[in-house]
């Protein structure tokens, strides 16, 4: 039977459509007295309106109790519940009902009916709800005044749209989760995304998606029917993907007011909204998929069929004993308007953990079966079923029915570590978020677990993570921002901020529609068609003044000869893109430069100006790293050097700076020429003519660049150039091939040069020309220079030989002598064709060349010795 409603003060019953204006009239009544509390349908709806009370009476004097959530000051006089966490015993000045024709759900209508009976307010109680509690108010509270409140704007009938032809501002209405993930992902491609709301999502998550919907980064809302559960959103059209649902039980077609509810949510305060279908293959393809003529009536004119029953459940049973419990529980109402309420998760519980008999030896006594009945109350947030949710209640009732009675400690904080993972899909963040919200549950029992206070903050936070994880994951999945950007603004693309990144990505309002290869725009390949048409033309808008600005600032860095610009290969690159090619010119030293075709968007004026300033940038570079032979290119074609010094100059400016003396037509230059030659920086070697200035690796890698222009095939270039290399294919440039290593020409002409030396100071200066039956002196050479260079022995012989030196056979020890052998003697016998010794050094006397005799006898070697090499070589 319900009990008798305890005497109050005055009752209200505040009864209307959505959009009356009746939870806002319940908070200014809550303010205006000096306590009370207002009992909310959803944990969000609860913490909505206690930010609104906060803000008008401060933090310390308002508390928010939830299942999951409780923040009690030890002061605070006006409390916003759920209304299952409604205390209404309480001695408050006011007491609010929200929702109360949800008194007729089969799931949760006995917790409402409870409190419309029995929770008053010492001055005032409100009940708050549809008109179609009418009758119930009537018959069962006969003391309340009831007072209609007519809807602030226009709700209409919009008929049935595509998905593609919905108005900014529209709620999609799905009833399972896979359509509304099948709704929210065609709205991505087609409207840049949606904000997605389901029951199964946590409050901070749904508070996030709302909020991109409300900000207005998305123009679309998929939602469950939790929608109708008094969110304040600022929808201008409910689209139903269908019109039947699961209710748990069986798939049916929802009623008028469940319709009237949910089309409700669009239009708020004076706005007008309007309702439909949404047709096509998102609305799942439901038969009666369409509103009729009656229920288009109703829900326009908010005519809806009376409630004539709510369901009822004896809210405070007997705990004499777990049998007693479950009579109450199952007792029907002895009052006509009142039905019994199906049997819920908690009572399915019950009785399966009574029928084992440890659960019973251990519930007797009220204390211990009002903690029983508390265990099983747990709510089944992971809707795992009854008999899944049983044996977690039983795990929680094995602690909390013997020693201490509480949970243990470890047990807890280690079940509540277990899901602290960001990791993983939709689906399984859904599911640690539902586990989270059990131990937060649980940890708001003082009775339950050791320190509540620090267990309930641990689950609160890993909610709080779980729950931006999941709304990372929802956007990720569902939202488009470069889309819904360029959608939100469609009508005056010019309205949209464009930009360029670092990396040359264009960005419209912070989202990536293309990018630019140097003055050259590409949208992004991976926008859909239907976006394509939307991405040229907000670049239209805005790319010629971004070209421009990128071509002044490309000018200024051309006349500042800095790091901006790169010459690489045949290309010349800015910020990171090639913006000319390289061309031959009329000389080596002289490339033309070809910008790209991106500049095509430029004007032709500007494009001009752009080339001319390149050109102007790399002759100044060629000038700066190729100095010495942009100052040899020059006087190869000044006329008065005169044609045989152009002919050399030319050649050397085409060989990288390096060649061979022979053939070079040094010879026929006059002492003028020769020294016009010295200063330009060349030296005239005994092998080689060379530049020593280019005998780096940097020059002559760009001297290659340019070389390769022409379609030649230069010689190729050693890096960091060192003194020797295997003697491998073609010789490097700067390098001459000597027995079976290539030995760098200036490094050879110092070894020459050391060797010329050497004579002069074993033979002393001459004083007079060698007589014709004279022989030259002999001298002796320390290879050790050229070893230390990296030459062999075998290198050394037969550069000394190719520089025209000879070495004469050593004398052998006579019999009874013994010490280390004589070195190997050289004499200086230049061929005929041997050009005239190397420079730096005076003029060698010419001589007949003496025939070398073979040795007499067998030269013994001491191992080891550095001259064994040279006296094998002996020719």
């Amino acid at each position: 039977m319900p009990r008798p409603v305890s005497d109050g003060g005055l009752v209200k019953a505040v009864l209307g459509p959505t959009n009356t204006g009746k939870t806002h009239l319940a908070v200014e009544r809550l303010c205006a007295h000096s306590s009370g509390q207002i009992g909310f349908p959803l944990r969000l709806l609860a913490r909505e309106v206690y930010d609104r009370v906060v803000a008008i009476k401060g933090r310390d004097n308002v508390a928010l109790i939830t299942g999951e959530e409780r923040i009690d000051p030890p002061n605070a006089r006006w409390k916003l519940c759920t209304v299952e966490a409604m205390d209404r015993d309480a001695d408050l000045s006011f007491v609010a009902l929200d929702e109360a024709q949800l008194g007729a759900d089969p799931e949760r209508g006995h917790v409402f009916t409870d409190r419309l009976l029995n929770a008053r307010g010492r001055d005032e109680t409100m009940i708050l709800g549809s008109t179609a509690l009418t009758p119930m108010v009537e018959a069962l509270v006969p003391e309340a005044e009831i007072i209609s409140r007519p809807r602030f704007s226009t709700l209409s009938h919009a008929g049935s749209l595509k998905l593609s032809r919905l108005p900014p501002r529209s709620a999609i209405v799905a009833f399972s989760a896979e359509q509304v993930y099948t709704v929210a992902e065609m709205l991505r491609r087609f409207r840049g995304g949606a904000a997605v709301v389901m029951g199964a999502l946590s409050p901070q998550t749904r508070n996030a998606q709302v909020e991109l919907f409300q900000s207005g980064e998305v123009d679309y809302l998929v939602a469950t029917d939790a929608i109708g559960m008094g969110l304040n959103l600022d929808v201008a059209h409910v689209a139903f993907a269908g019109l039947a649902k699961f209710d748990g039980h069986r798939r049916r077609r929802l009623t008028v007011a469940e319709m009237a509810q949910i089309a409700g949510r669009a239009g708020r305060h004076q706005k007008d909204g309007t309702f439909g279908t949404l047709t096509g293959g998102a609305s799942g393809g439901d038969r009666g998929s369409e509103f009729t003529e009656d229920e288009v009536y109703a829900i326009e004119e908010h005519i809806f069929p009376p409630i004539d029953k709510l369901m009822w459940r004896d809210a405070r049973p007997r705990l004499d004993s777990v049998d007693a419990l479950i009579a109450d529980l199952e007792a029907p109402p002895g009052e006509p308007a009142l039905a019994p309420a199906p049997e819920a998760i908690d009572l399915a519980v019950a009785r399966i953990l009574a029928d084992d008999p440890k659960v019973r030896e251990r519930a007797r006594g009220k204390a211990m079966v009002g903690r029983f009945w508390e265990t099983c109350s747990l709510p089944d947030f992971r809707s795992l079923g009854s008999e899944n949710h049983a044996r977690f209640v039983a795990r929680l009732w094995d602690d909390l029915s013997t020693g201490t009675g509480r949970l243990g400690h470890d047990y807890v904080s280690g079940m509540i570590a277990h899901l602290d993972d960001a990791r993983g899909d939709i689906d399984t963040l859904q599911g640690r978020i539902a586990a989270i919200r059990s131990w937060a549950y649980i940890a708001q029992r003082p009775d339950w677990v050791r320190d509540p206070q620090e267990m309930a903050e641990r689950a609160r936070a890993v909610e709080a993570r779980l729950s931006d994880a999941l709304h990372q994951r929802l956007t990720e999945r569902f939202v488009n921002r470069r889309t819904a950007v360029l959608m939100k603004k469609l009508g005056d693309t010019g309205l949209l901020p464009v930009t360029v990144g670092d990396a040359g990505e264009v960005l419209v309002d912070g989202e990536e529609i293309g990018r630019l290869d140097g003055f050259r725009f590409d949208v992004d390949p991976q926008a859909r068609l239907e976006t394509r048409r939307l991405l040229l033309a907000a670049a239209d808008k805005h790319l010629p003044r971004i070209l421009h600005d990128r071509a002044s600032q490309l000018l200024a860095d051309c006349a500042q000869d800095g790091a901006a610009l790169v010459w690489e290969a045949d290309a010349i690159g800015w910020q990171g893109q090639v913006i000319a090619r390289l061309q031959p010119g009329r000389r080596l030293l002289e490339p033309q430069v070809r910008i790209e075709a991106g500049f095509a968007s430029l004007a032709a004026p500007l494009r001009e100006k752009i080339g001319k300033a390149l050109q102007e940038w790399l002759a100044r570079a060629i000038g700066r790293r190729l100095k010495p032979l942009v100052r040899i290119d020059a006087a190869a074609h000044e006329a008065e050097g005169g044609p045989d010094l152009r002919a050399v100059l030319i050649a050397l400016r085409d060989a990288g700076g390096a060649m061979a003396r022979r053939d070079s037509g040094i010879e026929t230059l006059d002492p003028a020429q020769r020294n016009r030659l010295r200063r330009l920086g060349v030296q005239v070697g005994a092998l080689d003519i060379f530049v020593p200035a280019m005998a780096r690796a940097a020059p002559l890698a760009d001297w290659a660049k340019l070389a390769a222009l022409t379609g030649a095939k230069p010689r190729p270039v050693a890096p960091d150039l060192p003194a020797t290399l295997p003697s491998e294919g073609a010789p490097p440039v700067f390098y001459r091939r000597v027995g079976e290593q290539f030995v760098r020409v200036d490094l050879v002409e110092r070894l020459v040069h050391a060797a010329h030396q050497r004579r002069e100071r074993w033979g002393g200066a001459p004083r007079r020309r060698v007589k014709r039956n004279e022989s030259p002196p002999r001298f002796a050479l320390d290879p050790s220079l050229a070893l230390s260079m990296g030459l062999t022995t075998r290198t050394y012989a037969e550069l000394l030989h190719q520089a025209g030196f000879v070495a004469g056979t050593p004398q052998t020890m006579t019999q009874g002598r013994f010490g280390p052998p004589e070195p190997p003697l050289w004499r200086w016998r230049p061929r005929s064709n041997m050009p005239s010794p190397a420079p730096r050094t005076k003029e060698y006397p010419r001589s007949k060349p003496e025939p070398m005799q073979p040795p007499k006898a067998k030269v013994r070697i001491t191992e080891g010795n550095p001259f064994a090499g040279l006296v094998g070589l002996i020719r």
